[in-house]
């Protein structure tokens, strides 16, 4: 599996927040949004059924 880069746009306040959480949970920013992002996708696909690419 190749891994990509996405860029996101944030405003300051939301992103400061964010270091907060991942700091608290042991994980840089990236890996924290790597986890909110899987378990939306968790989430999504529970409720709708397995995403097939």
């Amino acid at each position: 599996m190749a891994v990509k880069s996405l860029s996101i746009r944030i405003d300051e306040e939301m992103l400061n927040k964010l270091h907060v959480v991942a700091d608290y949970e042991g994980r840089s920013a990236n890996s924290q949004i790597l986890i909110l992002i899987r378990d939306a996708i968790e989430k999504y696909e529970g409720k709708h059924g397995k995403i097939e690419i």
